[in-house]
């Protein structure tokens, strides 16, 4: 395959084949012809460099993944692109290739299959293996997640570490010398070692020992030698370069492999697929068979977890959002998001995260629902993922990969430790729900570094993610609502202060925030076009009302999610903002992302620096976020 694209990644297939065959063969539960049958085990290669080694199993022990597709390696619109994408290829069960990424997601997932079980008993009792590298275990996503795995104490997790001691640039005694096994046995992990990666019957019994330890996740180090067989084995030449055609060709004289044309599989070997697909129909059927006995022994349960796996949200999901309502006042958006959290949590079951040690802050807790604890209360919904942002991101895209509808949440300046797990939630079309709070220079005397400038717009950088920053606890409700309907990864960027209640619009706030964008009040024969977000809302409020007084009227627009809006239609938003308006945006950041935005004329009022250290209000008003500098901004620009 890599030869044939001339393109990949040979050593770590080579290497590590013996370990993923015997998984395969021994020990995953599976059934290739219902790859989405939901208590089968889940097998992660978190190397997704290594791909060719997971499309080369797909195909062999019988899913939907044809010769003729491997053929097609890493070409464009094939189904074995370069990295493992979910949705792509049959079996692939996350997007993997940044390294540690796949590691944190399996923890993800053995989370999830506790709590499953936890609520819905022993129909849900499924295994969730990995294959992980050295390059996997420097990244401080998967060593954050792994410490989190220990502490819980996740049994249903068993990860292989290919241990060839190479990476990309050369030997790993370059930069990583430490002593792996016991640095996994003080985070709480069961750690069994193979010293030859080569020998199967070793493998099956550490997997058979792993399998018998339920309190412990497991470890298994297995020796290996990058590049197997081929003429550059333990060397780095052989992580990311074809072979060459000679060098395949001495690769398979030395592995005993008798036929020299590409991609010639002996008719032997058919044998595997058709008994995986057996013993797989086998395993489904007899869970089919066990569903059934639940489902009459527990209608209302059953139904529940019929519409989990579904991906669909239950009947009256949204009832208890119609009856929340706020007094006129201030209120912070962290604290109206709670209500609407706690009241959607209420009516979906499945609804399970927590906060980065920031739950009383960013008021994530769900109430009455307990905390996750795997020997005491597995079907807890509060998850302590303790000071760990990388791996709660990465953590809450594995619990979504297995049907919840997990969330994490800590401040929004964080969320530059959480990028790469943002990223990969949007990129593989998941229903992570990211919650960030205290978003912008209001946070006041913890000063430049806890001050988000530029972190708004960042997020909105992200192609497939939707973006919303509420000004009310109005748009709040509005807001969760979309998120969660959209099916779409999302993030909701909340205040710590207290914002006006825009009650006296209440019904153009609850409409129009669900479609992104909507025209919240017109102030006399529109000159100009204020487009606001978030807190800054009442703040244009009150510079619409000063504009009143000098004569020049004004149109209000609130823009709670970019992305949604520019999704309308083109007649929608003109009609929102008309292009032959000037246009002044308000919004307490980078201004970048707004110049030029449905108007031809258009002047930012943001924060295009860092912040400084003082009482929220007397910093806000110190970066020119006041109403005179609007009144300023739109009178220059309409002279």
């Amino acid at each position: 395959m890599v030869q044939a694209a001339n393109s990949g990644h040979p050593g770590l297939p080579l290497g590590a084949a013996p370990m993923a065959y015997a998984l395969f063969k021994n020990h995953l539960r599976f059934d290739p012809s219902r790859p989405d049958w939901f208590n089968r085990d889940r097998f992660i290669l978190s190397p997704g460099h290594g791909s060719a080694l997971n499309y080369s199993l797909l195909n062999l022990f019988g899913y939907d993944l044809p010769l003729e597709e491997l053929k097609k390696f890493r070409q464009l619109g094939s189904k074995t692109p370069g990295h493992p994408e979910i949705g792509v290829t049959p079996g692939v069960e996350c997007t993997t290739g940044p390294l540690g990424q796949g590691f944190a997601n399996g923890v993800g997932m053995a989370i999830a299959s506790k709590w499953l079980n936890g609520r819905y008993g022993s129909i849900i009792d499924h295994t969730v293996y990995a294959i992980v590298s050295d390059g996997d275990l420097m990244e401080g996503v998967a060593i954050e997640a792994a410490s989190l795995a220990g502490h819980l104490g996740l049994g249903n997790l068993v990860y292989l570490y290919d241990s060839n001691d190479i990476s990309l640039d050369g030997p790993c005694d370059k930069s990583y010398t430490e002593n792996v096994v016991g640095k996994f046995e003080s985070m709480g992990w069961h750690v069994l070692e193979v010293e030859d990666g080569n020998n199967i019957e070793q493998i099956n019994r550490a997997v058979d020992s792993a399998r018998g330890e339920q309190s412990k996740p497991t470890l298994i180090v297995v020796k290996t030698i990058i590049g197997f067989g081929s003429p550059v084995a333990g060397s780095s030449k052989s992580h990311g370069a074809p072979l060459g055609a000679e060098g395949v060709l001495q690769t398979k004289k030395a592995l005993g492999w008798a036929d020299d044309a590409p991609f010639s599989i002996p008719e032997n070997y058919q044998s595997i697929a058709e008994e995986a697909k057996s013993r797989g129909r086998r395993m489904s059927d007899e869970w089919d068979e066990k569903f059934a006995a639940f489902q009459s022994e527990n209608p209302e349960l059953a139904a529940e977890f019929t519409c989990l796996i579904s991906g669909e949200l239950p009947s009256g999901w949204d009832s208890e959002l119609k009856d929340l309502g706020w007094e006129d006042g201030n209120v912070a958006t962290r604290d109206s998001g709670s209500a609407v959290l706690n009241a959607l949590a209420n009516k979906i079951p499945w609804i399970v995260g927590g906060a980065a040690d920031l739950a009383s802050s960013t008021k994530t807790h769900i109430k009455q629902s307990g905390d996750f604890d795997v020997n005491n209360q597995p079907e807890g919904r509060n998850v302590w993922f303790g000071v760990r942002e990388h791996a709660m991101g990465a953590i809450v895209n594995g619990m979504a990969l297995s049907g919840l509808r997990s969330f994490g949440s800590t401040f929004l300046v964080f969320s530059d430790y959480m990028r790469g797990s943002i990223r990969l939630a949007a990129l593989s079309h998941l229903k992570s729900l990211f919650i960030f709070t205290h978003d912008s220079v209001f946070v006041g005397e913890d000063g430049p570094t806890h001050q988000p400038i530029e972190h708004v717009e960042a997020l909105r950088l992200i192609p497939n993610l939707d973006v919303y920053r509420p000004a009310d606890p109005l748009e709040t409700k509005a807001t969760y609502r979309a998120a969660l309907q959209s099916g779409r990864a999302s993030a909701i960027i909340l205040t710590r202060q207290g914002v006006p209640v825009l009650n006296e619009f209440a019904q153009k706030v609850e409409e129009g925030a669900a479609i992104g964008g909507y025209v919240l009040h017109d102030s006399g024969t529109p000159q100009v076009v204020i487009v606001a977000t978030g807190s800054e809302v009442s703040l244009a409020l009150k510079a619409q009302e000063s504009l009143e007084q000098k004569g020049i009227g004004s149109r209000l627009v609130s823009v709670p999610c970019r992305e949604l809006f520019v999704s309308q239609s083109a007649d929608y938003q003109t009609q929102v903002i008309p292009t032959n308006l000037p246009m002044v945006t308000v919004e307490a950041g980078v201004t970048q992302g707004w110049v030029g935005f449905g108007a031809q004329r258009c002047v930012g009022v943001g924060i295009d620096r860092f912040g400084e250290s003082g009482p929220g209000e007397q910093v806000y008003d110190h970066l020119d976020m006041t109403v005179d500098h609007i009144v300023k901004a739109v009178q220059s620009l309409i002279n």
